[in-house]
């Protein structure tokens, strides 16, 4: 008897349950769609967070070390920050709608560190001023990737851009390794 009462009440509920929930599959199939749960804001601190750690290490390193390398075959320290303040260049270029500038420039386009610091806090300000007025729904807009020529949304092309210059800043903290120094956020805090 209470095996019969136990398979009643489960019928039961059953049969209140199922009714209910098709109901909410037709509400939902009809319902506008929700708006995208992408944010800007992650991409904008990131890409300030990067900005700020490119800047400071390319203020900080020696000028009389400026054009180190590891090998011949590797970019310079003042080369591979021209080249990450470039990458970011190129997101704003294609954010903005202009036609991107692929051509990267060369080390001795720049007359001193000065002029480096200078071109690699501007594309990162650039960058983050772009994001921020683009904001979540611009974000979302369908650009080209310049290097595999596919489309991506512009979130995306930020994204592979920032994680750019994540390498990129550890690249240099290598270079501040192998050149015998400490690169600023090891050292200690006063």
């Amino acid at each position: 008897m209470k095996l019969l009462s136990s398979r009643f009440a489960l019928f039961l509920f059953a049969a209140l349950i199922i009714p209910c929930s098709s109901a909410q599959d037709a509400t939902a199939k009809t319902a506008a769609p929700k708006p995208t749960l992408y944010s800007s804001l992650p991409q904008l601190s990131t890409m300030k967070y990067f900005g700020g750690k490119l800047t400071a290490m390319a203020e900080d390193f020696p000028d009389d070390n400026y054009d180190f390398k590891p090998n011949h075959a590797q970019l310079s320290f003042a080369e591979q920050l021209i080249h990450g303040a470039n990458v970011i260049n190129i997101f704003v270029e294609i954010g903005k709608g202009e036609r991107p500038q692929l051509v990267e420039p060369k080390r001795s386009d720049f007359k001193d560190k000065a002029a480096v610091v200078k071109y690699v806090r501007n594309a990162f300000a650039d960058g983050a001023a772009l994001i921020a007025s683009k904001g979540d729904n611009g974000m979302n807009d369908l650009v080209v990737n310049p290097w595999n020529n596919q489309q991506v949304r512009l979130s995306e092309l930020a994204g592979f851009c920032i994680d750019h210059s994540g390498r990129l800043n550890a690249a240099l903290v290598a270079y501040y390794h192998l050149a015998g120094l400490v690169p600023p956020e090891s050292r200690p805090k006063k």
